[in-house]
C-alpha cells in the first residue's frame, strides 16, 4: 500500500486511472473506501486520488495532538498533489472532506481547477455556533477515548471503514473536526472556479449550508439528490455519479 511520508507521519493514498487529477477526501471517521463507487465510475477518464486522513484508516495515528490540524490536513492534500505530479486538480470531498477542500482552495487557489462539495458546509459565522460545534467535537473525542471504536455511529460511510483503534479519531476530532476561525467561511465568496455543491435531500443538517454556498460561489451548480442522506454517494450512487459526471463534462479542457 502506498504511503506518503509527511515529516514522519505516513499518509495512505491510492491512485486509480489516468487523465486529469481528481482528489477525493472522505468524511470524519470514514476512509478512502467510501469512494469505491466513484473510483470505478471515473478511473477510465480521470486520475482519481483517494487517501486516508491522518488518524484514519491505513494512515498513521500520531500520539502528538499538535499533529492534527486543518493546516496540516491542507498540507497533506498539497503534498499528495505534488507527489502525483498534478499542478492543478479537481478538488472534492464529503462532510469534513468537503470542508478541507474549501480550506485547501482558500490556501492554494492556484492548484484548484474545480471544486465539488458534497454534504458539507464552510463552518460558522458566529462564535457561539462555532463554540457549540467544537464542544460536540470534543465530546466525540471523549467518547472515543472512553469506549473505543464502539463509540462510532453506524452510518453507511462509517460501516465501510476499518480503523486500527480509536486514538487517531479522537485526536482528529479535537484537531481537525473542531474549527478555530471563520477563515473558510469568509473565503467562500472569493471562489472563482466552477463548483458543484451537492447535498442529499434528507441531509437536513447541511441543506442551509448548501444553499449558502450555492448563493455565494459565482460559478456554483447546486444539486439535491432525492432520497439520500449525509452520504449521498452511497445512498444514491447512480444519481450521485450522474450529477458528478454531468458537472465534469462541462469543465473547460485542462
Amino acid at each position: 500500500m502506498a504511503k506518503l511520508d509527511r515529516d514522519g507521519v505516513k499518509i495512505h493514498y491510492e491512485v486509480h486511472g489516468s487523465g486529469p487529477t481528481l482528489l477525493l477526501s472522505h468524511g470524519y471517521s470514514s476512509t478512502a473506501r467510501m469512494w469505491d463507487g466513484q473510483i470505478s465510475a471515473l478511473k477510465d477518464r480521470y486520475q482519481v486520488v483517494v487517501w486516508d486522513m491522518r488518524g484514519h484508516g491505513e494512515s498513521d495515528y500520531p500520539a502528538d495532538q499538535s499533529l492534527y490540524s486543518e493546516a496540516l490536513t491542507v498540507g497533506d492534500m498539497k503534498a499528495l498533489l505534488d507527489h502525483v505530479g498534478a499542478k492543478k486538480a479537481i478538488v472534492a470531498g464529503l462532510s469534513l472532506g468537503g470542508y478541507m477542500s474549501l480550506a485547501f482552495a482558500a490556501s492554494h487557489p492556484e492548484r484548484v481547477r474545480a471544486l465539488m462539495l458534497f454534504d458539507t458546509g464552510p463552518g460558522f459565522k458566529k462564535d457561539e455556533a462555532r463554540a457549540k460545534w467544537n464542544e460536540t467535537a470534543r465530546q466525540r473525542a471523549a467518547n472515543l477515548e472512553a469506549k473505543g471504536l464502539a463509540a462510532l455511529n453506524s452510518s453507511d460511510e462509517v460501516k465501510l471503514t476499518r480503523h486500527r483503534d480509536a486514538t487517531g479519531l479522537a485526536r482528529a476530532a479535537r484537531g481537525m473536526l473542531a474549527q478555530e476561525k471563520e477563515r473558510v467561511m469568509q473565503s467562500v465568496g472569493k471562489i472563482s472556479v466552477p463548483t458543484l455543491v451537492l447535498v442529499g435531500a434528507n441531509d437536513t443538517n447541511f441543506l442551509a449550508a448548501t444553499d449558502y454556498m450555492a448563493a455565494k460561489i459565482k460559478q456554483a451548480i447546486k444539486v439535491v439528490v432525492a432520497d439520500a442522506g449525509h452520504a449521498a454517494n452511497l445512498h444514491q450512487p447512480a444519481l450521485f455519479n450522474q450529477a458528478v459526471e454531468a458537472f465534469l463534462a462541462r469543465l473547460p479542457a485542462a
